[in-house]
């Protein structure tokens, strides 16, 4: 039987899909300091290159050429941000992208896509299984099952929405002020006056936000210590409830739950993480360091539609500014992709049509202002 031309492109579809899991998996388990995280990454790993090497096969077989495949632009920035920042950063986004994609294989009539089917979708109970055999603790299965979404990884999310906040908010307050004709310099003075309100804003609410749930995870804490402290047994029994939930038997869970909690080192911290899904070490993170990081981003963005009345006045910096910021839309939005899995094109043009949209506004506003002041 002829293989078609489109099936062939489907296998290859499929091919480069595998081909940027391995690649990005491998990474993350060279990355990997926790070993039994490193057993989870190299088996999936593996469960990516079986399934590339079946597509493999499947392109040879039709008698067309197999192509030099390597990771798309998106892989190779995940794996970018993975080396530079650790596994921890990206793995929300990575666990994300799994689920998305554990439906890829549906509807698609080879017989061995229903068993590549179940393995994408088992990715997540791998790391269940191994709670068992490798000794993966449950707030690290919690973790990457994206239950407990850790800071690190949350911080890719942040950093395009501040930047997004930035640009979007103080575009369209510049374009407001430019509609109602004010000139160049309070145009650039209005704007510079955005950025620092704004960033000034976001690191205010950022440190609030982190520094709350510090205290809140602090009090956590000590109400597990008391009770630790009060009735051993009885948390010993929650925590073997818990281990029993993750799939163990009973008398395993029970064993496992009191040799962990005759630990007096460790006790408190196994339950911080196994009962309430708390890194002790963490906390959620320095509210200082989010208040910065929040106040830099912000002004990353806010500081694009600005930078032309510097330079330049009248409608010719309005236009510039438009450009730019259009440009750093798209740039928004392609680097929404990495959460999302959507085409480049897609999320960039998106991005750009809502900026300018919400810009137009505010500049026919001010527009209608600055005629009825004026007139």
């Amino acid at each position: 039987m002829t293989t078609s031309l489109q099936e062939v492109q489907r296998y290859t579809q499929n091919l480069q899909k595998e081909i940027d899991g391995a690649a990005l998996y491998a990474v993350l388990e060279r990355k990997e300091t926790r070993p039994e995280m490193q057993t989870v990454y190299r088996r999936l790993a593996e469960s990516e290159e079986r399934h590339a090497q079946f597509w493999r096969e499947k392109i040879s077989a039709a008698g067309a050429r197999l192509p030099e495949i390597r990771p798309t632009g998106r892989a190779r920035v995940l794996i970018w941000l993975a080396q530079r920042f650790g596994p921890q950063f990206i793995l929300p986004t990575v666990t994300s992208n799994e689920k998305a994609d554990s439906n890829a294989y549906a509807g698609q009539p080879e017989a061995e896509t229903a068993v590549m089917s179940a393995e994408e979708r088992a990715h997540a109970r791998l790391l269940s299984a191994a709670s068992g055999g490798d000794g993966v603790s449950g707030s690290i299965v919690a973790e990457t099952e994206g239950r407990h979404r850790s800071s690190g990884g949350n911080a890719l999310r942040a950093a395009v929405l501040g930047a997004n906040d930035g640009l979007v908010s103080n575009l369209s307050l510049v374009m407001g002020v430019a509609g109602a004709e004010l000139a160049g310099r309070g145009i650039l003075i209005t704007g510079l006056a955005g950025l620092l309100a704004g960033a000034g804003s976001m690191a205010l609410g950022e440190w609030l936000s982190v520094q709350s749930s510090r205290e809140l995870y602090e009090r956590q804490i000590g109400i597990e210590r008391d009770e630790l402290a009060a009735n051993p047994e009885e948390e010993a029994e929650e925590l073997a409830l818990i281990y029993q939930a993750k799939g163990l038997p009973e008398a395993r869970a029970r064993e496992l739950a009191h040799s962990l909690l005759a630990n007096k080192a460790t006790a408190l911290d196994t339950l911080a993480r196994e009962e309430l899904g708390i890194d002790p070490d963490e906390l959620g993170g320095s509210a200082w360091e989010a208040a910065l990081t929040s106040f830099f981003l912000f002004a990353v963005g806010a500081i694009i539609p600005v930078v032309p009345f510097i330079f330049s006045s009248g409608m010719t910096a309005v236009y510039i500014s438009v450009v730019i910021s259009a440009l750093g839309l798209f740039g928004i939005g392609s680097a929404i992709t990495l959460m999302t899995g959507r085409s480049i094109w897609f999320s960039g043009s998106r991005q750009v049509l809502f900026g300018l949209v919400a810009a137009g506004l505010t500049y026919g506003i001010g527009r209608l202002i600055g005629v009825s002041i004026g007139g």
